[in-house]
């Protein structure tokens, strides 16, 4: 029997989906379930490691690319382990080139097809469908995206919000990037005017999202 998949959606870095991932881990440890971490990304900041300690990880794959070591899931090893349920951080991650799978949403699949429920993370603007948008209200183009199948496919999208001035604040309290990134970050894509449109993006996504579920239990009830 294939896994559950529930994704968490946010407009941005910064809005708290790593940090929500992890607190629905606990709570459902807490509960008796079996959870691991299969990969997770911190991104330094503090908060976020210290929710999770107590939380079983599985070790990383070490990849090469180039000059570079970089960490990766190991997806063999997710299955080996076999628990109730992986959290598994930023779902439109590249993997690096000697990877049996190119992108982190392949291997989720495998997870899901051993029978292990997955709770996942993802910003909007890395939807697919979505990019020659993202592009122009940003000015940024997002070159890692995923396929929009993957939320059509999901058991549950969740939205992770925030309002674009309390993530700013979030960003000016150094809770996101480095005081210096922060700022330059402040004056670019995480401007008010942008992060409002993407906010609306991923409102949008998640209201189309429902919608569609709710067609199709209209559809088959059954289902």
């Amino acid at each position: 029997m294939r896994g559950r998949y529930r994704i968490l959606l946010g407009m941005a870095a910064g809005v708290g989906k790593t940090y929500r991932m992890l607190q629905e881990g606990r709570h459902a440890q807490a509960e008796g379930r079996d959870v691991v971490i299969g990969y997770l990304e911190p991104h330094d900041r503090p908060e976020t490691v210290a929710l999770a300690e107590g939380l079983e990880a599985v070790p990383h794959l070490r990849a090469e690319h180039g000059m570079l070591e970089l960490n990766e899931m190991d997806v063999d090893a997710v299955i080996r382990r076999s628990p109730e349920l992986a959290l598994i951080d930023e779902l439109a991650h590249t993997n690096a080139p000697s990877m049996r799978n190119g992108k982190r949403y392949q291997d989720i699949d495998e997870v899901l097809a051993a029978g292990i429920d997955v709770l996942s993370t993802v910003n909007v603007q890395h939807l697919e469908s979505l990019n020659d948008a993202i592009a122009e209200v940003t000015d940024v183009r997002v070159r890692e995206t995923f396929p929009d199948r993957i939320l059509e496919l999901a058991d549950e999208v969740v939205l992770v919000d925030l309002t674009p001035e309390a993530l700013q604040e979030r960003m000016r309290a150094g809770k996101v990037y480095t005081k210096e990134r922060a700022e330059v970050a402040l004056l670019n894509f995480f401007r008010v005017d942008k992060l409002s449109a993407l906010r609306e993006l991923a409102l949008r996504e998640v209201a189309e999202d429902v919608e569609s579920r709710r067609q199709s239990l209209v559809l088959d009830p059954l289902s």
